[in-house]
């Protein structure tokens, strides 16, 4: 069986490469994933990721207890459209004060590396932030 790993992350798929958002609970990983959504991403997995490693990709989808649902503060459990088995490319640490110019940054999960970035979740540009990030494979 392939090595796996599970996260409490939530993880969007935005053309097809997951990003991964970290952060404690309340942090704004499910607010931040639902204004991508709306944006056009799809939601991989809320609250937990699992990864897999296939030859050089790192992969993540939703444990199945969970595919398919997002958690929406003053709302409940919803469910939405969601892919599994998207390769990663980014890793998005939630924090409330960042850099304003960071060195790329690399983290390696199940010995892969991933770019990183972190970022203030709620900003009203947080989205595009890393759409651009992904776009123009920033910082």
């Amino acid at each position: 069986m392939a090595e796996t790993q599970v996260l409490h992350a939530t993880t969007i798929a935005i053309d097809g490469r997951a990003v991964i958002l970290f952060g404690p609970s309340g942090a704004g990983k499910s607010d931040l994933a639902l204004r991508l959504i709306d944006r056009g991403a799809i939601l991989v997995s809320d609250d937990y990721t699992q990864l897999a490693r296939s030859d050089t990709l790192l992969i993540a989808r939703a444990p199945s207890t969970i595919a398919g649902k997002i958690e929406v503060r003053g709302l409940g459990i919803i469910s939405l459209p969601h892919m599994d088995d998207v390769a990663v490319a980014l890793a998005v640490y939630l924090r409330p004060a960042v850099d304003r110019m960071p060195e790329r940054q690399t983290e390696r999960f199940l010995d892969i590396p991933v770019r990183t970035l972190t970022l203030a979740p709620f900003p009203s540009s947080a989205p595009l932030v890393i759409e651009h990030a992904l776009r123009h494979d920033l910082p």
